[in-house]
């Protein structure tokens, strides 16, 4: 970790932060977080004293990257067949991660489901519950609706590079932000908690999207059960825990679930 994570302290940051904040991207074999992997994740920890500290490291996903996917983010099979597995750096992301709070660009999305996926898949407990997560994209949309690209030019009025690499995204993101909070200063907040309000359209039990927190309780938002309370439902229809837990979803969603189901016992 300490030759990747590279340390260094700029101007204070314009977020008011009680705790790390660690911008991310990741770039994958596909868009299925259920079924793809990771090819490279880039780090950008923001600290409470204004250091900054970056980490960014490729992966060899275990699969077959597509032609599609290398054609977007420059990388192709040869150039992660001798670097490590997900497996083997799992705990060193882990340890980098575990004290932050999360943002990223559409990350709500797409990234921090993908990296719930990697983790679960090789048994390290990450969870998101008490931890911010906000969506610079979620942001971006709100107020313009464009793409990382175009947001790096309307607020930083800079051409973004070497678009779709992890680092050069995870620095714009970072940047994309900051100008947000000094352009819509009446508006939005630099503080973390109100952020993370704030780039969450709704609040979501599962990275796969299908609980959802309604009235207090957690509710399907999906399939023949939408709007009802999970725990109802596992009370009156048994099978449909089993169903669940045999069908394509998340493992973030089958944990969730399956939490749920516990407590139940439990009550």
């Amino acid at each position: 970790m300490k030759e990747q994570l590279n340390l260094f302290v700029e101007t204070a940051s314009k977020l008011n932060l009680k705790r790390p904040l660690a911008f991310f991207d990741l770039e994958s074999t596909g868009i299925d977080f259920v079924k793809d992997r990771i090819v490279e994740i880039s780090v950008l920890c923001v600290y409470p004293d204004g250091k900054k500290a970056i980490y960014t490291q490729r992966l060899n996903p275990t699969i077959p990257i597509p032609i599609e996917a290398s054609k977007i983010h420059g990388i192709y099979d040869e150039d992660v067949m001798t670097a490590p597995t997900f497996k083997e750096k799992a705990k060193e992301i882990f340890e980098l991660l575990d004290p932050c709070d999360l943002a990223g660009f559409n990350s709500n999305k797409f990234d921090v489901p993908m990296l719930l996926e990697e983790f679960i898949r090789n048994g390290v407990s990450f969870s998101i519950d008490n931890r911010a997560l906000i969506d610079v994209h979620r942001i971006y949309t709100l107020f313009e609706k464009r793409t990382l690209e175009a947001a790096y030019k309307f607020y930083c009025d800079k051409d973004l590079t070497n678009a779709h690499s992890a680092e050069a995204d995870t620095n714009a993101t970072y940047e994309v932000l900051l100008a947000q909070l000094e352009k819509y200063g009446d508006e939005l907040k630099p503080d973390v908690s109100f952020l993370h309000d704030f780039s969450n359209e709704e609040r979501f039990l599962d990275s796969g999207r299908r609980f959802l927190f309604s009235g207090g309780k957690a509710v399907f938002n999906f399939g023949k059960y939408k709007g009802k309370p999970v725990e109802e439902v596992l009370k009156t229809d048994s099978g449909y825990y089993n169903w669940m837990m045999q069908g394509d979803f998340a493992q973030h969603t089958k944990q969730k679930l399956t939490e749920i189901k516990e407590s139940l016992k439990r009550n």
